[in-house]
């Protein structure tokens, strides 16, 4: 493994990071896996935050500004820590023309947050994604993984309360 000083960029050694290494090695650090690379990473820690992609960078002899380029560009990739829960809104063409907008707009007045954001407690964050495929069911929200079809706000909002509710049972 070649010395990619971690340590300075970040990251503490836990198992992800020997995970992601390894999957690198499997990829025999060519630059052209990095698209596979930073899904890896991003399965392992749930985001690419600024140390990850600057270790991921030294670990490919890459520019750091290629690998965040790549990162930014696809809007599957999370650049900040998500909250303990996720609700992510389709915005495809179907899902927008159904009533996206309207979902999106009363998950931010409800929680006082915006899309892209995470909630002051951390508690929730909301994503918007351009299409998850599932057109004929349009519009479609996702919360915690699970996805609604045919959503309406006040069901978005009704199983988002819940989740919450529900965590915060747990914490007691």
């Amino acid at each position: 493994m070649p010395d990619t000083g971690f340590q300075q960029v970040g990251l503490k050694v836990d198992r992800r990071l020997t995970l992601l290494e390894n999957a690198i090695k499997k990829h025999q650090y060519k630059k052209d896996a990095l698209l596979e690379i930073l899904h890896t990473a991003q399965e392992l820690y749930g985001y690419l935050d600024r140390s990850l992609l600057t270790y991921i960078s030294k670990l490919l002899r890459l520019p750091p500004s290629h690998v965040y380029g790549v990162a930014t560009f696809y809007n599957l990739f999370k650049l900040k820590k998500p909250g303990a829960h996720v609700v992510t809104v389709c915005m495809g063409t179907a899902c927008y023309v159904k009533g996206a907008e309207e979902i999106v707009s009363t998950i931010e007045k409800e929680f006082n947050f915006k899309r892209g954001e995470t909630t002051e407690d951390g508690r929730l964050s909301l994503f918007v994604t351009r299409c998850i495929g599932a057109c004929a069911m349009a519009p479609n929200a996702i919360v915690d993984g699970e996805t609604i079809g045919k959503a309406t706000p006040e069901e978005v909002l009704k199983k988002i309360r819940t989740i919450l509710e529900a965590a915060k049972v747990e914490a007691r």
